[in-house]
């Protein structure tokens, strides 16, 4: 071998290390000249391999179906959904009653239930009023109420049997005209009192009602009318005036009239009847004689065995009605 051929080794050898260091220089100066913002490609990456290429079968599998969504049920007696809010109860009348689906028959039976309740609900209410007035009432009246009302219907029975006592004798009477001839006579003095066209006396009350005030009307007057006739009144007069059936009385002035006449305090009743019944009656609780007094009223009543009234009324004649018996 000669020795040309010995240093080309040795100047190969010089020649790739000169290369070599040639290189280096080259990229120290390349990489003085880049930018900041650009950073050294990674070692890793230079020695990383180069990706593989997918396979042909990888379009398939982006192009396969998901997953199936699941089936939706029909929506059962279960939980409603998270999505829609639950109804309350109350939310649920609210929904079913409006809008309102009324018809005709329905709006009649709604009148008429309204109706019966609102005459419930007034008779309830009159009840509870009559109910509370004897609640507060004493002993001692309760005790005299009723024994009022005994009175009355001890009266009611004694009228019922007059009444059958005089149908009995009418029947078993051997001369019946004669006997008829004496109820109509007896009947016909009844009537003249009850009318005012005769005078009449027996036991009963006076009842004097003072006025200093003025503040007594003919409303108040009126209701001791009414209570005295209720509780078996026969025959009343006020003032010297007769009172019957059709009597009315009025405001007048600072007096009363009474069927036209105008009386003045003090008013002065004279009254035949049961002295026991008449006045318990004017003295029940919220009766005539509180409801004067608090019209600062003084009401005075006195029994006697003897009360006269001769008051008389005119007997007028029918203008129109005639005796069925004609």
């Amino acid at each position: 071998m000669s020795e040309h051929d010995d240093k080309r080794p040795e100047e190969n050898g010089g020649t790739r290390a000169d290369q070599r260091d040639g290189n280096g220089e080259s990229r120290n100066r390349l990489r003085r000249e880049l930018p900041q913002e650009v950073s050294a490609p990674a070692p890793a990456a230079q020695d990383a391999p180069e990706p593989k290429p997918e396979p042909a079968l990888a379009p398939a599998r982006e192009s396969e179906p998901g997953p199936e969504p699941e089936p939706q049920t029909a929506p059962g007696p279960g939980p409603a959904p998270e999505s829609e809010p639950r109804l309350t109860g109350r939310q649920r009348l609210v929904k079913g009653l409006w809008p309102p689906r009324v018809s005709r028959a329905q709006l009649i039976v709604a009148l008429l239930l309204f109706g019966l309740g609102f005459g419930l609900a007034v008779q309830v209410a009159s009840h509870s009023d009559s109910d509370s007035a004897l609640r507060g009432a004493r002993q001692e009246d309760l005790v005299r109420i009723l024994d009022e009302l005994d009175d009355r219907t001890q009266r009611l029975e004694d009228e019922k049997q007059g009444l059958e006592k005089q149908r009995d004798e009418l029947e078993n009477s051997s001369d019946q005209a004669e006997e008829a001839r004496k109820q109509t006579v007896e009947k016909e003095r009844q009537l003249g009192i009850l009318a005012g066209t005769v005078a009449a006396q027996g036991p009963g009350i006076t009842m004097t009602i003072e006025d200093t005030k003025g503040t007594v009307e003919a409303d108040m007057l009126l209701d001791a009318v009414q209570e005295l006739r209720a509780a078996g009144a026969e025959a009343i007069q006020v003032n010297g005036v007769r009172v019957v059936a059709g009597t009315y009385l009025a405001d007048s002035g600072k007096g009363v009239g009474v069927d036209g006449n105008k009386i003045n305090a003090p008013y002065r009743f004279k009254v035949i009847g049961k002295p026991q019944d008449l006045e318990p009656a004017l003295n029940i609780p919220g009766g005539v004689v509180q409801t004067l007094e608090k019209e600062h009223a003084t009401v005075t009543i006195e029994r006697s065995t003897k009360i006269v009234v001769d008051a008389l009324r005119q007997v007028k004649r029918p203008d129109y009605a005639r005796s069925s018996s004609q």
